[in-house]
């Protein structure tokens, strides 16, 4: 499982550093002055509706109709995509795409930043490949504020990739879940986050990765994570006043804070501060439950990252141990869909191979949830959590025109959205 990442080949260079000029990637690509999308259905994912067959006129970057037929006009170019579904472009709210698979922690002592900014690049142009048109990437674990650079090299046209919002690293105690512990400590290694130990050291930080280009905070609140007699234990990192100094501090900049948080109490003090999003949330106390539900606070479940890890552990004992804090979410996910929490849809992706993340929303539906409720889950609810619900997460007109296809129909098969065929970012086709 933790494998160190093998050393890339001067081609793999090459291509690398060729990514601004791949034609295929849509990067720059010329807008006509309409295009009309024809496929045997659309899905519009507010209300679940069905529309046979489905049609989408669009015209420059932005939606411009949509139903069973739309018009066409005279100069549209029309795209016939046959069998399939068109759906909005697809969200992931929790990746990481300054890591990929092999030793998290030792890429941080290994391989320098430019080095993992290219790998990065390359990391946002698989995602969007896969049908990811948005995603918040959840801290670089040591890259700093790199993933201002990726997001806004994005925004130029310069590479291609989904919309970001991005938080630089993310924030934890000294000792905490990312503090590189297990190192000598005579050798100073360098923790995978900012360390903030009270509440004016996170305002601290908070100001200054906003001043790098952060668009929220992601704070460690819990770690690190066992199991004792059969049950998780995560303590908490950060306290109640602690959290809801940073959270109102985000505010005054203008931003939000989402937290990792697998387990009480820490779960409850973010829920109680008013945090933007609980993720992992592997066991939810009743009262956060109610007040997430009353706040609008979704759960980020991650499971993609838990089954990866305990398919891909490097021993039967650390398998094991996996495999049980897998048991213990899909128990406890059966019991925050009976009580009805908000969901948001993000894999962690990044410690496995990026555009592979899709599998997250077959593993939420395979654990309980209707295949409608995880699809707005993940387009709904992930462009609310962006700050972005006004322009993408549904196909309706006056939309930005971020628009994926799948195979046959992912109400029956949901994980017809593991095989997108086609994928338009901006009223640009990426992928056809």
């Amino acid at each position: 499982m933790r494998r160190l990442f093998p050393v890339p080949s001067l081609l793999h260079l090459c291509a690398l550093a060729a990514l601004a000029s791949l034609p295929t990637c849509g990067v720059r690509a010329q807008q006509p002055g309409a295009i009309v999308l024809h496929a045997a259905r659309l899905l519009q994912v507010d209300t679940g509706k069905l529309l046979t067959p489905g049609e989408v006129l669009v015209a420059g970057d932005r939606i411009r109709a949509v139903g069973t037929s739309v018009e066409h006009p005279q100069d549209a170019k029309v795209i016939d995509l046959g069998d399939t579904t068109l759906l909005p472009g697809l969200i992931d709210v929790h990746v990481h795409l300054f890591l990929h698979p092999g030793a998290e922690d030792l890429q941080t002592v290994e391989e320098s930043v430019p080095w993992r900014t290219l790998l990065a690049a390359q990391a946002a142009k698989d995602d969007l490949m896969a049908g990811y048109t948005a995603e918040r990437d959840m801290g670089t674990e040591g890259a700093g504020s790199a993933d201002t650079a990726i997001r806004n090299a994005i925004d130029a046209g310069l590479i291609p990739g989904p919309r970001l919002r991005v938080s630089g690293n993310a924030i934890d105690i000294l000792g905490g879940h990312e503090d590189a512990v297990k190192y000598n400590p005579a050798q100073h290694v360098l923790p995978n986050a900012d360390i903030a130990n009270s509440a004016d050291e996170l305002v601290a930080v908070l100001r200054d990765q906003h001043k790098q280009g952060s668009d929220f905070a992601k704070i460690y609140e819990t770690g690190h994570d066992a199991i004792v007699d059969g049950s998780l234990r995560s303590p908490y990192q950060y306290t109640q006043t602690q959290l809801a100094a940073a959270v109102e501090e985000a505010r005054r900049l203008g931003t939000v804070v989402a937290v990792h948080a697998q387990d009480e109490p820490g779960a409850l003090y973010a829920a109680q501060a008013g945090v933007a999003s609980i993720d992992h949330a592997s066991e939810l106390s009743a009262e956060t439950m109610r007040l997430m539900i009353e706040k609008k606070i979704p759960a980020v479940p991650t499971f993609a990252i838990f089954e990866y890890f305990a398919r891909h552990a490097g021993s039967p004992a650390a398998a094991a141990r996996e495999q049980a804090l897998l048991d213990i979410k899909i128990a406890e996910f059966k019991m925050q869909i009976a009580a009805g929490i908000p969901f948001a849809v993000g894999s962690d992706v990044g410690p496995f191979p990026h555009g592979t993340q899709a599998h997250e929303m077959t593993l939420m539906v395979r654990y309980g949830m209707k295949p409608l409720a995880v699809l707005q889950a993940g387009m709904i609810e992930g462009a609310r959590l962006l700050g972005w619900a006004d322009r993408i997460g549904q196909l309706k007109p006056g939309f930005l025109a971020d628009i994926v296809a799948v195979p046959g129909n992912p109400l029956d098969d949901i994980s017809a959205v593991e095989r997108v065929s086609f994928v338009m970012k901006g009223g640009a086709v990426v992928r056809q």
